[in-house]
């Protein structure tokens, strides 16, 4: 039962019984909502403001007829009282009964409560991290694992079908620089005095990959030329950095369906194909020997290069043809996630998709803002140029995974995180984290001592004893939840579902306090143990659809 579901079809049978009396044939949208101020009800709606346009009275004589309406076809008796506000809102409030109801759905659903059928027949491709395989994972790559992971629990949840992608830029400029860099780090292990290249890359990691290589095959590549040796240590440095970085995005509970190489794009043709269509199609020019498309037409700054004069292709280049065979295997919609930096080159992407003739509504691109670590109240400063940067495994070592995962989840990726590490590694109520694993564990102590004592929750409770105000602000606070997961699904935003647990946790440990578990009439204490294991179900599910870990002792 999804307590706004049912509001929503009264309101509808209402406004339809009316629509029929006035004679109009069409429907017409209307919105319910939660208001903001607890005592303007459980829900409320605008329709007689809609529907007044429509039938030329006012909106408040309209909201009086509404509510008759309604309350004919509440034949279960769910809604309590209606009520007509301000300008023209109707004001909800729900029976007792009904949120007594949806506890039992709760129950009876248990860790499948708030999972839904609504994106059946949706398949969604849902690309993220695809960091460039030249080091480690950093914080802020951290935060993009932890939203695209997130929303792909969630969207399969919701019933969608998902699958996850890792797309490995590992062709260009940037793989030639690695492989040189590896090389000079290589030969300073067998003990030659190599500069790196100028443009190379500095990170320590590097020392440790070239000398656990040095150990494995000695010094073969000692007298080569760069030239000579350069295919080898670019795919040495390539396969085993990326292979560090599945161990990493492992460890943080990211698993990918798919690694798709930017290799295999060329190797098979799919860039110089796409390429050729572009041109077909009108929407490449030459000049000064390269190859340009025209992306300023359709809004970019300038046009773009996608064939270098030296005959190389650009990364652009590839991203058009990759996200081409991306529209080729049926995902009715694809979600890219990216760094805000990235925020320039979505229109030129998508400004080729339709030139190529493909609904690039069907590409959704999420920009993830950057993050600051912070310790001690102190910004920690990262360079990744210079290679003096925190990694994600760094991060994952000192606070753990799910306080990691939480926090980077914690606020909307849409804006800056700062992520505390200090407050992070805090075991009490002012961890977040922390607060909310504890109401699963302290719910689990509550059975073990309940077994103890000999009171074994009943599989069918008589939840008619749950009559308290704060009981049934608790039942209330379960109930939005299919609301929540519905609303983190559709607007792409899991931030909500930790939101809502800190809510829920806020509201059982202040019911934990004020009233027993145990030791009440038998009725009442079966009631409060079926209002217990609907918050730890919640708990536990509304946690694993963000990564995160339920504790049944801490």
């Amino acid at each position: 039962m999804d307590i706004r579901k049912i509001t929503e079809s009264l309101l509808l049978a209402g406004i339809k019984r009316k629509l029929i009396f006035w004679g109009i044939d069409q429907e017409i949208p209307v919105s319910v909502e939660i208001p903001r101020q607890e005592e303007h009800g459980d829900f409320s709606t605008n329709a007689a403001m809609q529907l007044s346009r429509h039938v030329g009275r006012k909106p408040r004589d309209v909201a009086a007829e509404l509510v008759e309406a309604i309350r004919l076809e509440d034949e279960r008796g769910w809604i309590a009282s209606l009520s007509v506000a301000g300008p023209g809102f109707i004001n909800i409030v729900l029976s007792d009964d009904a949120w007594r109801e949806v506890l039992a759905t709760a129950l009876r659903k248990g860790e499948k409560f708030g999972s839904s059928d609504q994106g059946k027949g949706e398949k969604i491709l849902i690309e993220f991290v695809s960091a460039n395989p030249t080091g480690p994972l950093h914080v802020g790559h951290g935060r993009g694992a932890a939203v695209g992971d997130a929303l792909a629990r969630i969207l399969s949840f919701e019933g969608v079908d998902v699958a996850t992608e890792y797309y490995v830029n590992d062709i260009g400029n940037q793989m030639d620089n690695l492989g040189r860099s590896l090389f000079a780090r290589y030969l300073q292990a067998c003990g030659a005095d190599a500069p790196l290249p100028e443009d190379g890359y500095r990170g320590d990691y590097l020392v440790g990959l070239a000398e656990e290589y040095y150990r494995e095959i000695g010094a073969r590549y000692m007298e080569c030329s760069v030239e000579e040796a350069l295919p080898v240590f670019r795919k040495v440095a390539c396969d085993r950095i990326l292979d560090g970085i599945r161990g990493d995005l492992d460890h943080f509970r990211v698993r990918f369906d798919r690694w798709y190489r930017e290799e295999s794009l060329h190797r098979e043709g799919g860039v110089s194909e796409v390429i050729a269509e572009l041109r077909n199609r009108g929407l490449l020019y030459d000049s000064e020997g390269a190859v340009f498309f025209k992306s300023e037409a359709e809004g970019d700054e300038k046009d773009r290069v996608l064939v270098r004069a030296d005959g190389r292709t650009t990364y652009f280049a590839a991203d058009v043809a990759y996200h081409r065979q991306k529209f080729r295997q049926g995902f009715t919609r694809m979600i890219d996630i990216w760094g805000a930096d990235h925020h320039g080159y979505a229109p030129r992407l998508l400004a080729a998709m339709r030139g190529l003739g493909e609904d690039d509504n069907r590409i959704e691109i999420l920009l993830v803002q950057f993050v600051t670590l912070i310790r001690e109240g102190k910004a920690i400063q990262m360079s990744t140029r210079s290679g003096e940067f925190t990694t994600l495994r760094e991060v994952l070592d000192e606070v753990g995974t799910d306080a990691a995962r939480f926090f980077y989840l914690l606020r909307s990726f849409h804006s800056h995180l700062d992520f505390d590490l200090t407050l992070a590694r805090t075991q009490s109520s002012e961890n977040p984290v922390y607060y909310i694993q504890y109401v699963h564990a302290r719910i689990c102590s509550i059975f073990r001592e309940a077994s103890g004592q000999g009171a074994v929750p009943s599989d069918h409770p008589l939840l008619s004893s749950l009559t308290l105000p704060d009981e049934l602000a608790l039942m209330k606070k379960i109930a939005r939840f299919p609301d929540v997961v519905d609303e983190a699904a559709r607007t792409r935003e899991p931030h909500r579902i930790p939101f809502y647990l800190l809510d829920l946790s806020r509201e059982f440990h202040a019911f934990y306090q004020k009233h027993r578990f145990l030791g009440e009439s038998p009725e009442r204490t079966q009631g409060r143990l079926a209002l217990a294991k609907a918050v730890k179900n919640v708990v536990c599910t509304g946690l694993s659809l963000i990564g995160v870990s339920a504790p049944e002792r801490m």
